[in-house]
C-alpha cells in the first residue's frame, strides 16, 4: 500500500460557481468549501474563479482566492478556466484539483495534478427534449471529458451514479456517491414573529395553512400537475404557495390556475431572496416537490431540516433525499398526489412521525460527514 503524503495537502477547487452563483451549483460549491475548511483543517484549500462577487462568499480567505492574471486570460476567463488554469495550479503547488461543477481543465495529468470531478446530473441525456440541441452537445462533451480525465468521479446521488454508468458506460468503481446538505439557515428555528412578518411581506395570511413548493418554474419541476392535484383536495382550507424563478412554462401554469378557478388559492412568488426562504418553509404545513427528475433534491433536505413533512415524486433520486421523512407519489399520477397531500394535511400523528424520521435522516448529509468522505477520497488517490 502506498505511503500517504504528509499533511497539509494542498488542494485546488473550481470556485466559479461559489463566487458567481447565488443558488444551485453555487450553494453546492460553498457548502463543500465551508465543510472542508471547518472539518478538515489539515487541508490547504485554494479557490480558482474567473471572477468574484465578494458578497456571495465573504468568509473564504482572500489570500487563497485565485483569479486569472495577464493576457489573454484576464480578457478571456473561459479560456483560462479550460486551459490556463493548470499553469497556476503548478505555480501554487496544488497536488489535487476538484472540479465542483461537472468539468475539469485540460492537462491536469500531464502537469502531475490528480483530480476529482463532481457530476450533479445528466438530465439532458434522459430528457433531451427539454434542452436545445447545441446545449446538449456542449454538456455531453464537457461531462464525458471530465469523467474520462478524473481519478475519481463524485456523484451527488446514487441516481446520478446509475445514469453515468447507463449513458456513458463508466466503471462503477470509479464513481463515489457523496451527498450534500443545505445551507445552515434552514437548520435554525425562526421565531413565530419573524415567520409572520415574512408571510405578511408576500400577502399570506398567518392564520391560513399552506402547502409550499420551491423550485424553478419549468416543465421538469411539474408544477402544473401539482396545481391539478391541489384542486382535487376535498378540503379548501389550505393554500398552495409556489416559489421559483419563472420560465416560459410559468405562463402555462398561470393559465391552468385560471382554468381551475384557483386564483385566490394558489400564490406564485418570484424573486424571493434566500433569507426569506427559511421562514416560508417553517411556516408551511406540507412541502411538495413533484419534479419528474432530479440529480438530488436539495429543497427536500431544506424542508426536512425545517421540520416540515414532504410529498415527493418517485422515479429519480428524491427517495434518497427524503428517505423516511417523506411520502411519495408518481409525478404523473394526479389522483395519487392529491391523496398524499390530503393525508399530510389531515393526519397529525403521521406528520409528527415523518418530521421525526426526517430529522434523523438528514443527519447523514451533515457537513462533518461530507468533509470526512471527501477527505478520504482525496488522500486515497494521492500517490
Amino acid at each position: 500500500m502506498n505511503e500517504k503524503p504528509p499533511f497539509p495537502l494542498r488542494l485546488g477547487f473550481d470556485a466559479k460557481r461559489a463566487f458567481q452563483n447565488a443558488a444551485g451549483l453555487g450553494n453546492y460549491s460553498r457548502f463543500v468549501l465551508k465543510a472542508l475548511r471547518e472539518h478538515a483543517p489539515q487541508l490547504d484549500l485554494f479557490a480558482y474563479t474567473p471572477r468574484r462577487k465578494t458578497e456571495l462568499f465573504p468568509t473564504f480567505p482572500t489570500d487563497r482566492i485565485k483569479t486569472p492574471e495577464g493576457f489573454p486570460y484576464q480578457q478571456l476567463p473561459a479560456l483560462w478556466r479550460s486551459y490556463g488554469l493548470v499553469r497556476d495550479l503548478r505555480r501554487d503547488g496544488v497536488q489535487l484539483y476538484h472540479g465542483l461543477s461537472n468539468e475539469l481543465p485540460t492537462g491536469l495529468a500531464a502537469a502531475g495534478v490528480r483530480s476529482v470531478v463532481t457530476i450533479h446530473d445528466v438530465i439532458f441525456e434522459r430528457f433531451p427534449h427539454l434542452y436545445p440541441w447545441l446545449d446538449r452537445q456542449f454538456y455531453r462533451a464537457k461531462t464525458k471529458a471530465a469523467c474520462a480525465q478524473a481519478d475519481v468521479i463524485v456523484a451527488v446521488s446514487q441516481q446520478t451514479k446509475n445514469d453515468l454508468i447507463e449513458f456513458y458506460g463508466i466503471d462503477a468503481e470509479r464513481i463515489q456517491v457523496v451527498y450534500q446538505d443545505c445551507q445552515p439557515a434552514f437548520q435554525s428555528r425562526i421565531s413565530k414573529e419573524n415567520i409572520e412578518a415574512v408571510l405578511a411581506k408576500y400577502g399570506l395570511d398567518k392564520s391560513e395553512l399552506y402547502i409550499l413548493s420551491v423550485g424553478t418554474i419549468e416543465e421538469r419541476k411539474n408544477q402544473i400537475r401539482l396545481v391539478e392535484a391541489f384542486a382535487k383536495l376535498p378540503s379548501k382550507d389550505s393554500k398552495l404557495v409556489i416559489v421559483g424563478r419563472p420560465t416560459a412554462y410559468a405562463q402555462k401554469l398561470r393559465q391552468r390556475i385560471t382554468e381551475l378557478q384557483l386564483g385566490n388559492e394558489v400564490h406564485l412568488l418570484h424573486d424571493v431572496p434566500s433569507q426569506d426562504l427559511p421562514a416560508l418553509y417553517q411556516g408551511a404545513r406540507v412541502f411538495a416537490y413533484v419534479s419528474i427528475f432530479e440529480g438530488f433534491g436539495i429543497p427536500i433536505v431544506e424542508a426536512l431540516h425545517s421540520g416540515v413533512p414532504v410529498l415527493a415524486a418517485t422515479g429519480s433520486c428524491l427517495e434518497e433525499a427524503g428517505g423516511p421523512g417523506a411520502l411519495y407519489a408518481s409525478p404523473t399520477d394526479i389522483e395519487q398526489m392529491a391523496g398524499v397531500l390530503s393525508q399530510l394535511l389531515e393526519d397529525v400523528p403521521l406528520r409528527s412521525q415523518l418530521i421525526s424520521a426526517g430529522t434523523q435522516h438528514v443527519q447523514q448529509f451533515s457537513a462533518k460527514n461530507i468533509a470526512k468522505q471527501l477527505t478520504e477520497i482525496y488522500t486515497e488517490i494521492l500517490p
